[in-house]
């Protein structure tokens, strides 16, 4: 049975990343790999945020998403303090295994800005110049 407290495997040879069976996560040299959330309903991207091996065994264990904060220097479960939780339907990894897609249920806003996404601007080019717009 696997359990959190089970270390992750190294990342085996190009092959066995690819077409293997095995999760070994591909950390960057900081130890994180990208998390993409994804509405589980409406397949709408909320937020983009880390995960270090803790995260993503405790995210695997609990169900409960959980991140790294790269600012605080911390494991975070979304949701902790502002009850925008987020509970894991499916996880997917990238080829190269250095990424995950999270298919969660969202509780509430999932941006700190108490928005639905954290993806809410548009990047535009106005008189040849990027601008950000919001909304439609």
């Amino acid at each position: 049975m696997w359990t959190a407290s089970t270390p992750f495997a190294p990342p085996g040879t190009k092959l066995e990343l690819e077409e293997g069976a095995v999760l070994t996560p591909r950390f960057n040299a900081d130890g994180l790999i990208s998390a993409i959330a994804v509405d589980h309903a409406t397949r709408e991207i909320l937020m983009l945020a880390h995960m270090n091996a803790e995260a993503l065994a405790k995210t695997l264990e609990s169900g409960d998403v959980w991140y790294f904060s790269r600012s605080r220097n911390e494991l975070w479960r979304k949701g902790a303090t502002s009850g925008h939780t987020q509970r894991l339907v499916e996880m997917r990894v990238d080829c190269d295994q250095d990424a995950v897609i999270l298919i969660i249920e969202q509780v509430g806003p999932a941006c700190h800005t108490n928005r639905r996404s954290c993806f809410y601007r548009k990047v535009m080019m106005v008189e040849g110049r990027p601008v950000l717009k919001t909304g439609e």
